[in-house]
């Protein structure tokens, strides 16, 4: 197995850029999820990685290996793509080994790999059947399990699960995190979907327009994230965002009705600040007058209270308990202030200390 390395990786369309020099580190045997709204170019980069799209201008290394300009079949790599691309006349054991087939290999060594990729996805019930007679879920582990006999150095993911239905992406999610822990290869996902990237991710690749914007593990883009973006795409449900104005190291907040002193450098004073709030940091306050509870929804064990303010800010809040807020109630809002994340409203950078 090895590691991918990207160094200044430009990629243009024409006169247009839509990879902006991107440079990034992943170890041997991580798993790295590529995650960020539609069109932010993280399938691009992908398929960058494996060879299906050129590469503009720097350098793409696997191993020790530069691969920037090496066909796809020579750099060590296998897809899973969105869709499952099986052939429909064909067994699953059938369509797992008919790449190696095309290739050459002895029969022993296709059986024996097939039997292998088998064993790790727990598909041997179904060898003998043909993909019609699948569900969805077992279509897409067949397609991993293709990818698994080539014995890659690099497993690519692109949006594998967005064909399946909620529990089946559940289910699935397990599946690829079991299979990771089982082979140790490294693994790069592309999703748009945070809550996949947070479960599965050793490091999160957050990206806009083409453009990095904060690199790490899960629960440290979660806790500490470098900017509004970031903080708003990672977690769900999404910060709560509100509008403030720094004065003499404190920030006021009209959407709350509150002052939070002592939260940022006097040399603000005078400044708009965007305050970003979690949902499991917030509180209701029954006594409270500010915000009217428009909606709960819940969620068994936990719940999300939807409230609107008087100037039109809405807020989600995190509830949880036997008692929970109810629809047009009137309440108020209350949170611990070495809990709020501050943004320059300008930048949207993150304001720390």
């Amino acid at each position: 197995m090895s590691g991918v390395k990207l160094q200044n990786v430009i990629k243009k369309y024409g006169d247009v850029q839509v990879i902006h020099g991107i440079d990034l580190e992943i170890a041997d045997g991580e798993f790295c999820v590529f995650v960020g709204p539609s069109g932010c170019g993280k399938s691009t980069l992908l398929r960058m990685v494996a060879g299906l799209e050129e590469t503009t201008s720097g350098a793409i290394n696997i191993g020790d290996r530069d691969v920037t300009v090496l066909d796809p079949s020579e750099r060590g790599v296998a897809m899973v793509f969105q869709t499952y691309a099986l052939y429909p006349h064909m067994t699953v054991r059938d369509n797992m080994g008919f790449g190696l087939k095309m290739n050459g290999f002895p029969k022993a060594e296709i059986v024996e790999k097939v039997a292998e990729a088998t064993r790790i996805l727990k598909l041997e019930d179904y060898l003998d059947r043909k993909p019609a007679a699948l569900s969805g879920g077992q279509r897409q582990r067949v397609s991993i399990g293709r990818a698994i006999v080539r014995g890659p150095e690099v497993f690519l993911f692109d949006e594998p699960l967005s064909n399946l239905d909620a529990e089946l992406r559940v289910e699935m999610r397990v599946e690829i995190a079991r299979l990771h822990k089982e082979i140790g290869a490294t693994m790069i996902y592309v999703t748009h979907d945070q809550v996949e990237a947070m479960t599965l991710a050793d490091k999160i690749v957050v990206l806009r327009k083409g453009i990095i914007e904060q690199v790490g593990a899960p629960m440290d883009l979660y806790r500490d994230p470098d900017n509004k973006f970031v903080a708003g795409f990672i977690g769900s449900p999404a910060m709560n965002f509100l509008e403030g104005t720094a004065k003499d190291g404190a920030v006021s907040v009209p959407g709350m009705k509150a002052e939070f002193q002592g939260v940022i450098a006097p040399a603000y004073t005078g400044k708009s600040v965007t305050v970003g709030m979690r949902a499991e940091h917030l509180m209701v306050d029954p006594n409270g007058d500010t915000h009217t509870v428009e909606m709960t929804e819940s969620l068994g064990g936990v719940s999300f209270v939807y409230l609107s303010g008087d100037t039109g800010e809405r807020i989600v809040i995190e509830e949880r308990g036997d008692e929970r807020s109810k629809t047009g109630a009137r309440v108020g809002v209350t949170i611990d202030k070495s809990r709020i994340y501050l943004f320059d409203a300008q930048t949207e950078k993150r304001i720390r200390g």
